[in-house]
């Protein structure tokens, strides 16, 4: 299936992307946060983009976008003075910021698609 203009990701929206990420979140499995692309060389927005290209032309992910590490929270409710259960967690994935990269870039085609129609 040939990928369309609008399905294409270009330099500037990963770009765009990195600048919007949030920061001063938890670093993934990779050991890379936010912060690492937020103020890494702007040749890295022109290589991510490169290679989200050939991931959507081949159809592949790769195995590191895969996996996330998932972290048990406490939720609020006396959580100090009594003892805890399993129901007293939440938990919450951490995923690699490259795959959540792609994923936004993703999520802003389909948007701008979606309005286009």
């Amino acid at each position: 299936m040939p990928i369309n203009d609008v399905d294409t990701i270009y330099t500037e929206l990963v770009s765009h992307v990195i600048t919007d990420l949030k920061r001063g979140k938890a670093a993934g499995i990779d050991g890379l946060s936010a912060e690492h692309l937020l103020f890494c060389h702007l040749a890295l927005s022109v290589v991510l983009a490169k290679l989200f290209q050939l991931m959507m032309i081949c159809s592949y992910v790769p195995y590191g976008f895969r996996y996330s590490y998932i972290v048990p929270l406490p939720t609020p409710k006396e959580c100090f003075s009594k003892f805890l259960k399993c129901d007293d967690f939440r938990g919450i994935a951490i995923s690699p910021i490259l795959s959540k990269v792609f994923e936004y870039c993703l999520l802003v085609n389909a948007l701008t698609r979606s309005k286009s129609y």
